[in-house]
C-alpha cells in the first residue's frame, strides 16, 4: 500500500496559481517577485512548492539555510537562490550550487570573501541585510561605513540587493513603526548604492507589507506566508494551499463497560455507546496533542468529528457516532474546513506554525 494510501498533503495547483496572482495583481509589471521556500516550504514540500512557483514564474526563491538551497539545486531548480542565514560554515557550497548569501555582518563578509579569495572568484552575487528595528539579523545604520569600506574596493562580490525585515506589517496599530523602518532602509540603501557607484534591488515588503504598503514596493518583494494561503487583511480570503488528508485504519462500536479510549483513559464512551475511527495521523505528524480530547474536530464525509482521549504518536482516534462511515474514508485534518487558521487560533499559536509542522514523512502530492 502506498503512503498516500495513508496520510498526504494535497497541494493545490490551482490555489496557489489564484494567490499568486492576487498579490502579482498589486505590483508594478517591473517589480520582482521572491517567493518563500524556506522549512521545507512553509511544511508544504520544498522541491514540489518550488517547481510550483518557477512554473508560475517567481524571479526569485527564498530559504532560510544553505542545505535547503543545495537541495532545491538537486531537486533541478535554477532559479536564483536567496540564502537568508548563510552563516559561515557552508560558504563552499553555497559556491558550488550557486546560491546567493545574504549578509548580515562583517564577520560574515570577511569570511566568505577570504574563501572566494583563496578561490579566486569575483563579483560572486550577495545581498546585503540592513537592520532597520526587527533587532534580529543585519547591518546597523552605524556599521555601515565599515561595510562600505570593504564592499567599495573588493572585486570577488557584487551585491544585488540591499533588504531589511518589516516586524509589524500585519499590525495596523504600528504602522508608524513600519514607516520608520521604510524611511531607514531607503535612507541607508540609497548610501550604500551611492558608494558602490551602481543600484543594487531593493526589497523591503513581506506577505502583509505588500497588501498594506504596496506603495514601498521598490524593486522586489518577498512573498511568504501570503502564497500559502494566508492573509493579513481582515476580509481578504485567500485560497488554502495545503489540504492535510488521510484514511481511517479502523472503527469501533465501544459499549460503556468497554472501559475508556487512549492513553490516560482520557477518552471515556458514553452510556449509549461511542463509535470511534482510528487514523494514522498523531503527534509525530505535526498533530498537536493539545488538539486532542474533544478540542477540536475534523472533515468525515460532510460531518465535523471531534478527537477522542490523547493524541498519540502515530495515530489519534476520532468520535464519529451517528456518522456513517467505513475503513478507508477520508478524514481533513486541515484544509478549506476546518482551516489552519482554525487549528491555530484553537492551540494559540500562528498558522505558520501548524504548516511547518507537518514532516517530511507525510506525502506532499501536487493537485493540477
Amino acid at each position: 500500500m502506498e503512503n498516500n494510501d495513508f496520510s498526504r498533503l494535497e497541494l493545490n495547483l490551482p490555489n496557489c496559481r489564484e494567490n499568486y496572482r492576487y498579490f502579482r495583481s498589486k505590483l508594478f509589471p517591473s517589480t520582482k517577485m521572491l517567493v518563500l521556500v524556506k522549512a521545507n516550504a512553509y511544511g508544504h514540500g520544498a522541491v514540489e512548492f518550488a517547481t510550483m512557483m518557477r512554473d508560475e514564474g517567481a524571479d526569485y526563491l527564498a530559504v532560510a539555510l544553505p542545505v535547503e538551497g543545495v537541495e532545491l539545486r538537486k531537486g533541478g531548480i535554477m532559479t536564483p537562490i536567496l540564502v537568508l542565514t548563510s552563516g559561515t560554515d557552508f560558504f563552499k557550497e553555497i559556491i558550488d550550487y550557486q546560491l546567493e548569501p545574504g549578509i548580515p555582518n562583517l564577520y560574515t563578509l570577511k569570511a566568505l570573501i577570504d574563501l572566494l579569495r583563496i578561490r579566486r572568484i569575483k563579483n560572486f552575487p550577495i545581498h546585503i541585510k540592513l537592520d532597520t528595528g526587527m533587532h534580529r539579523l543585519g547591518f546597523m545604520t552605524e556599521e555601515i561605513e565599515e561595510l562600505l569600506d570593504y564592499l567599495k574596493y573588493c572585486p570577488y562580490v557584487r551585491v544585488i540587493s540591499i533588504y531589511t525585515h518589516l516586524s509589524v506589517a500585519d499590525d495596523p496599530q504600528e504602522d508608524e513603526y513600519t514607516l520608520a523602518q521604510i524611511r531607514m532602509f531607503k535612507e541607508n540603501a540609497d548610501h550604500i548604492s551611492e558608494s558602490l557607484g551602481y543600484k543594487p534591488m531593493y526589497h523591503v515588503l513581506n506577505s502583509a507589507g505588500i497588501e498594506r504598503f504596496t506603495e514601498y514596493q521598490f524593486d522586489m518583494v518577498r512573498l511568504g506566508i501570503g502564497i500559502y494561503g494566508v492573509s493579513a487583511v481582515p476580509g481578504v480570503k485567500l485560497a488554502p494551499v495545503a489540504s492535510f488528508k488521510c484514511k481511517i485504519l479502523q472503527i469501533k462500536h465501544l459499549k460503556p463497560e468497554q472501559g475508556s479510549i487512549g492513553y490516560g483513559r482520557w477518552g471515556k464512551i458514553s452510556e449509549a455507546g461511542t463509535t470511534i475511527a482510528t487514523i494514522p495521523v498523531g503527534y509525530a505528524d505535526g498533530l498537536d496533542r493539545h488538539l486532542g480530547r474533544g478540542n477540536c474536530s475534523f472533515m468525515l464525509n460532510g460531518h465535523r468529528v471531534p478527537t477522542i482521549g490523547n493524541i498519540c504518536m502515530d495515530m489519534c482516534m476520532l468520535d464519529i457516532t451517528g456518522v456513517h462511515a467505513e475503513v478507508g474514508d477520508t478524514v481533513t485534518i486541515f484544509g478549506k474546513d476546518p482551516s489552519v487558521n482554525e487549528l491555530a487560533e484553537i492551540l494559540g499559536t500562528i498558522p505558520y506554525e501548524i504548516l511547518t509542522s507537518v514532516p517530511r514523512r507525510i506525502e506532499r502530492v501536487v493537485l493540477r
